[in-house]
């Protein structure tokens, strides 16, 4: 077999594998990276690398596989815009975490949630107790949404930044 033929086909099995274990393993995982959680990524994408290319470890043979995991990449963001049932299938649903101030306990656990992750999602939005938050949703993306029935609470969205220490030049 054509070596490049090869390497579509196995790019083609090893992407379509990783979005069938994203959609078990669930969508918490995408936003909330922890450190097993970077280490796995890491493992995963060093794990399947010959798994692509098999034995054509070229300059070639890897600008090819990039190529096919590029075009898939846009093929499935191009059928999910045009067919709501190809996105439906690819992507999970919002799920309601709080609802006026009580956390729907039967989601958490479905979804893995854990008291602290969420007391910390809520913290991130400037609210101190679930009492204040009219929703909580997490998103298609596994981000937290907060929406707080205070009228004069604008922020929407918090990202943590880590402090980074800026060097000065002594001259």
């Amino acid at each position: 077999m054509n070596d490049y033929l090869d390497i579509i086909l196995r790019c083609v099995a090893v992407y379509f594998f990783m979005i069938i274990a994203l959609r078990v393993f669930g969508k918490k995982e995408l936003s909330q990276l922890n450190t097993t959680d970077v280490i796995l990524i890491l493992l995963i994408s060093n794990s399947v690398q010959n798994a692509m290319v098999g034995s054509n470890a070229t300059l070639w043979g890897g600008l090819a596989a990039a190529l096919v995991l590029f075009i898939l990449n846009y093929i499935l963001k191009l059928l999910q815009f045009r067919f709501k049932w190809f996105q439906t299938l690819l992507e999970d649903k919002t799920e309601i975490l709080i609802s006026n101030g009580k956390p729907n306990y039967k989601i958490l656990s479905r979804l893995n949630i854990t008291h602290d992750e969420l007391m910390e999602a809520i913290h991130e939005h400037g609210i101190e107790h679930f009492a204040d938050v009219k929703y909580a949703i997490l998103e298609v993306d596994g981000n937290i949404s907060i929406i707080s029935g205070d009228k004069a609470l604008k922020q929407t969205h918090y990202k943590r930044k880590k402090n980074r220490k800026t060097l000065t030049r002594m001259g």
